[in-house]
């Protein structure tokens, strides 16, 4: 999964998630910086509410001090998978650096390299500079997706 830096500002620059079963977020703020969570239908739930905002809700004693937590108040720590799914057609590969990983991408015909640690933040820092610019993800089928 991605840093939980990159995760905060890919979300403060619009990444949109619809939360599912088995995806890993953070809680900010709180106390729990070293936890990460997983949605999994036998300890956290996803309750929809009004206006397409979402409840995250622990089950049992999973986390004693929290029964519930909005959406908007947790950050979602996207996998390398779901990061390459993001990116889709404009991912031209992936290659071993020095230091790292570099996510190679082709955005209107000019090839851009995002390098980090870890292959996961190389996907992150390339779906981030695309926000940035205000570009839609291009998605697994290479049409526009939800950011």
């Amino acid at each position: 999964m991605i840093s939980v830096a990159y995760a905060k500002r890919l979300r403060a620059a619009g990444l949109v998630w619809r939360p599912r079963q088995f995806d890993f977020f953070h809680i900010p703020d709180r106390d729990l910086d070293e936890r990460i969570f997983v949605i999994a239908d036998l300890s956290v739930d996803v309750q929809p509410l009004a206006d397409g905002i979402a409840a995250i809700t622990f089950i049992g004693a999973v986390e004693w001090s929290l029964d519930y937590i909005l959406q908007q108040d947790v950050v979602w720590l996207p996998t390398e998978a779901q990061m390459r799914a993001r990116l889709g057609t404009a991912v031209e590969t992936l290659e071993r650096t020095d230091g790292g990983w570099a996510c190679v991408m082709a955005i209107d015909g000019v090839r851009e390299r995002h390098e980090a640690s870890t292959a996961s933040d190389a996907y992150a820092a390339a779906a981030l500079a695309l926000l940035e610019r205000g570009r839609d993800l291009p998605g697994e089928d290479g049409s526009p997706t939800d950011r």
